[in-house]
């Protein structure tokens, strides 16, 4: 997403270039056959050529996610820009702010939101009510329906996942599956997977999806919400509300860290995504705030160290079951919160600036290079 919204802002940039050259550069490198990334600049700056430079060698970048492109008129250079993508399709021009609508909201951390709350006397979605355009409510109910729209295109279908791995699509043989053997509890937990499965399926396989906070971390919130609200027919306003402050969790850990897996690792990616998912449970439960903050904690802490390296730079291996267990994580860390949130040490701020230190710490093998891990171990036949 980042590449396309770098490359359409380009190409607005310089109508008068005739042809174009990309140069890639770090995870964008590495992952850019497997994440499809040449194949989306190619085609959002058609008709026009353009040439794809994988660079390997660059280092001491700015961003790990960063690509040049040139603009050219005959021989002579017409233009040239250098993009970071820092996650979640949000590109910036390098020396220049995020290319986003700017600040919303007044809080540099959870900590000054829970006192906005505690001023107020007000829940967290409120917060956001408070903060961002009168459209927000219908946004939100717009998300909802996407993500349940992936997750039921994703439970139907079939065959083998694009690229050379020849991973299966699994989402429907895992809510179909009949077991005698199984509890209702185990079946509902097998379905909770499937959900997760259908959505990073169809995100592997380019159908629409919410990034959540990330396309690689799309499964897990979307999962969580479409089986809480299939078991216990919660309006689309109490989903909405739940997606509001799983929002505000998301933004917290985006403006004090990183949810970029070639920045922070994949703990930046799925660990944000279950505890956004965990806070959204809370919020559906009626928990008060200070609940919410520790099952978001909760949920990131304990995920601290998690690497982010996808076999061959494809969003499936292992990125797909990761979605569907971290989902399973968020109702974990949930359900510890409402029983243990009157004891706690630790606060969702300090486990967001533990994740991106850690993040920092970790050798750029296990990044979004696809050099490590699984992505180094596993052979493809």
């Amino acid at each position: 997403m980042g590449p396309e919204r770098a490359a359409e802002d380009f190409k607005a940039r310089y109508p008068q270039a005739e042809r174009f050259r990309a140069t890639l550069y770090g995870s964008l490198a590495y992952t850019g056959k497997g994440h499809l990334t040449d194949e989306i600049i190619l085609s959002t700056l058609a008709p026009k050529p353009c040439e794809i430079v994988f660079n390997y060698e660059k280092e001491d970048l700015p961003h790990p996610n960063m690509l040049d492109l040139e603009g050219f008129a005959g021989d002579v250079c017409v233009g040239k820009q250098t993009y970071l993508s820092v996650g979640g399709g949000t590109i910036q021009r390098l020396g220049e702010p995020e290319m986003t609508k700017g600040d919303v909201y007044p809080f540099r951390n959870f900590e000054e939101i829970l006192a906005y709350c505690r001023e107020k006397d007000c829940t967290l979605d409120r917060v956001v009510y408070d903060f961002e355009d009168d459209g927000i409510g219908d946004f939100l109910l717009e998300v909802w329906r996407t993500m349940q729209a992936a997750i039921l295109r994703g439970l139907t279908a079939e065959g083998v996942l694009p690229g050379k791995l020849g991973v299966l699509r699994k989402a429907k043989t895992l809510f179909e599956t009949v077991d005698r053997e199984e509890t209702p509890a185990q079946m509902e937990k097998r379905h909770l997977c499937a959900f997760a499965f259908a959505t990073s399926e169809e995100n592997a396989s380019g159908g629409t999806i919410v990034t959540a906070p990330t396309c690689g971390a799309c499964g897990v919130l979307p999962a969580v919400l479409f089986y809480l609200s299939r078991m216990h027919g919660y309006s689309d306003k109490r989903i909405v509300a739940a997606l509001a402050v799983a929002g505000l969790v998301g933004i917290t850990v985006k403006q004090n860290a990183s949810v970029s897996g070639a920045e922070a690792g994949c703990q930046a990616e799925v660990g944000t995504a279950t505890s956004m998912a965990a806070a959204a449970v809370c919020r559906l439960f009626n928990a008060p705030a200070g609940e919410i903050e520790y099952a978001a904690e909760i949920a990131l802490e304990h995920q601290l160290g998690l690497t982010c390296d996808p076999v061959c730079g494809y969003v499936q291996i292992p990125c797909i079951e990761r979605n569907a267990v971290a989902a399973l994580r968020a109702l974990t860390s949930a359900e510890l919160a409402k029983v243990l949130h009157g004891t706690r040490k630790i606060s969702f701020d300090l486990i967001v600036h533990t994740m991106y230190e850690t993040g920092k710490d970790l050798n750029a093998r296990y990044r979004e290079t696809s050099e490590g891990g699984l992505a180094k171990n596993y052979k493809v036949s």
